[in-house]
């Protein structure tokens, strides 16, 4: 990938473990996921307004009481 083998990723790891304590690790790996997803949804051209209102579409029922 970047030249890195199996002990420098190792060694990251465990700086990051000794750096942000074992609590803190899963709460900044979902916060990096969460980047990673809303930055190929914005590269992409994806935003959330378009989700939520093909989701409201999706949701209307059809008024058989029109006149």
């Amino acid at each position: 990938m970047f030249g890195l083998g199996f002990q420098e990723i190792l060694l990251i790891l465990l700086l990051a473990l000794l750096l942000f304590g074992a609590k803190k690790l899963p709460q900044i790996g979902k916060a990096l996921g969460n980047s990673i997803k809303e930055f190929k949804d914005a590269f992409e051209g994806k935003n959330k307004e378009d989700k939520t209102d093909e989701k409201s579409d999706s949701n209307e029922k059809p008024d058989d009481n029109k006149k």
